[in-house]
């Protein structure tokens, strides 16, 4: 697996080393040892599956606030998604920046999310599945987010009129 940096501090794009023969292909997309060799969290406290009957289902953007905040490695199994990450850490120099991502089953890439992100994704097909390795357990009392068209964020989503939760629709504006 190659783990590449991003335009975000900390953010990192996890990509497959292929070994292919006539019957496809071979992959490691997770490694203990690679992701800490990279300064990566590398605890697994759950895995989540996310399924999306419809193209441009919009989900997020969600974070667990400390001491519950959480890194996540994302990638989409079925289908095709924008995945966007915000930094939200006041101390980082790329604090309220976004990086947008395609995660497809296709192309079979990942994204690292750190601690201190907001993530959500936006379905670029019908029947999307993606699937999530959190480093903490869901605490219910510590889930937060960001309005999905925050003005302080300004993301460019793909699909205008998206399909959205009243959740994700109520957050209010962002203040740091």
């Amino acid at each position: 697996m190659r783990i590449a940096a991003t335009e975000l501090r900390d953010a990192k794009l996890v990509e497959l080393e292929r070994i292919a023969d006539d019957r496809g292909f071979f992959a490691r997309s997770f490694c203990t040892r690679e992701f800490e060799a990279a300064g990566l969290d590398s605890c697994v406290a759950q895995c989540n599956v996310s399924y999306n009957l419809r193209r441009g289902t919009l989900r997020g953007m969600h974070f667990q606030r400390a001491p519950h905040a959480e890194a996540k490695l994302v990638r989409c199994t079925r289908g095709a998604i924008y995945d966007v990450i915000v930094d939200l850490r006041t101390d980082s120099p790329t604090f309220r920046r976004w990086l947008a991502v395609e995660l497809t089953a296709d192309n079979h890439c990942a994204l690292y999310v750190p601690r201190g992100f907001a993530h959500g994704f936006q379905t670029l097909a019908d029947d999307c599945e993606v699937f999530y390795q959190m480093s903490e357990f869901y605490v219910p009392d510590a889930a937060a987010g960001v309005r999905w068209n925050d003005p302080a964020f300004k993301i460019a989503w793909p699909i205008a009129d998206p399909i959205l939760s009243p959740r994700d629709t109520a957050y209010p504006d962002f203040a740091a």
